[in-house]
């Protein structure tokens, strides 16, 4: 007698599917139950020397070859941040704010190599006026805690649309980032500015 068990692939991947979102579904329902779940703890000091050996790392791939102090800051700046957003693994969405701009940004880079500027033929270039934002026109109506809300959405990367919880939440994480951030740069600071005065 032959065997009834025969492996359907059609019946077999429909039920890897609905193992695949019953799993996502447990996934989920953990993660709204334990919300702090998310949380790096930056004031841990095994997380500052994670991010320590890393921004080091970057620092020696950052070109210090242009003669202006302000590319030279501003390439620093930016691969600090770039490692920051790295070492919270994108679990945050100023994190993931940080890492998306940057690849944006890198792909605008590319495209504008791309492109040849043809001089023009003698065409004036029209001179934009300034745009009175209608959101400007509004914030002023808005009350203080509004405004200040908004306001601290703008500096929390990828919060300037996010409801006030959410800011304050994204908030708290990235200041707590940034103060491991000062304390890593600092320690690092320290030790090049003894290593140059002893040697």
């Amino acid at each position: 007698m032959a065997s009834t068990l025969i492996s359907n692939p059609i019946t077999s991947s429909t039920r890897e599917s609905r193992k695949k979102k019953k799993k996502r579904s447990q996934i989920t329902q953990n993660q709204s139950q334990n919300p702090n779940n998310n949380q790096i703890s930056w004031k841990s000091d095994t997380q500052q020397q994670i991010y320590s050996s890393k921004l080091l790392q970057a620092l020696r791939h950052v070109r210090l070859d242009d003669s202006s102090a302000p590319r030279r800051g501003k390439a620093v700046r930016e691969a600090a941040d770039r490692v920051l957003a790295a070492t919270a693994k994108g679990k945050t969405r100023w994190s993931r704010a940080i890492l998306t701009n940057r690849l944006k940004m890198k792909f605008s880079k590319n495209l504008r190599r791309r492109r040849v500027v043809v001089p023009g033929n003698g065409a004036s270039k029209s001179v934009k006026k300034a745009k009175v934002s209608v959101l400007r026109l509004k914030s002023k109506n808005l009350p203080a805690v509004q405004r200040k809300a908004r306001f601290l959405g703008r500096l929390v990367p990828g919060c300037r649309k996010e409801s006030l919880p959410v800011v304050l939440e994204e908030a708290g994480d990235y200041i707590a980032a940034l103060e491991m951030q000062v304390r890593a740069m600092a320690a690092l600071a320290e030790l090049l500015s003894g290593a140059s005065s002893s040697g």
